[in-house]
């Protein structure tokens, strides 16, 4: 079956959309959905070549849908290819650029980073904010 057939079969109606305001922009919840936006350029579904960019707890991975596998397959974890990175933040983003970049889906490079990028930034520690300052009146209370 095509994709462009998938995307006209599942674009009004499957599980994982998300429509909060009636006027709003659509959501998806799809795997490999980098942006969680509700379009067939986007769609994990109803394309044959995905990227997804996950949290682990060693890092990132990345996940690709191999262009050879059904899309019915009977197990779909042999369908897929998975790397997890363990390197640092710039490693991951190289890693990221080069599977994206390669000839797979050249169009998500973009996403792809954006997405990868974010989820590095939510896995770092924050900083302990330092001690506030007192100033004016109780500045000079606190010196005498």
């Amino acid at each position: 079956m095509s994709t462009d057939l998938q995307w006209l079969l599942i674009r009004k109606y499957n599980s994982f959309l998300v429509k909060k305001v009636p006027e709003g922009p659509i959501f998806s919840r799809e795997p490999g959905n980098l942006l969680n936006l509700h379009s067939h350029k986007y769609s994990g579904l109803a394309n044959s070549k995905t990227i997804d960019v996950q949290s682990s707890e060693s890092g990132l991975q990345i996940t690709t849908r191999k262009s050879k596998a059904s899309p019915h397959a009977v197990r779909p974890a042999r369908s897929t290819a998975s790397v997890r990175n363990r390197s640092g933040g710039r490693r991951t983003l190289g890693v990221v650029a080069s599977v994206a970049k390669s000839g797979y889906r050249p169009d998500l490079r973009a996403a792809a980073l954006g997405r990868s990028s974010a989820l590095l930034a939510a896995q770092k520690e924050k900083k302990a904010s330092p001690p506030k300052k007192v100033r004016g009146k109780k500045a000079a209370v606190s010196i005498a």
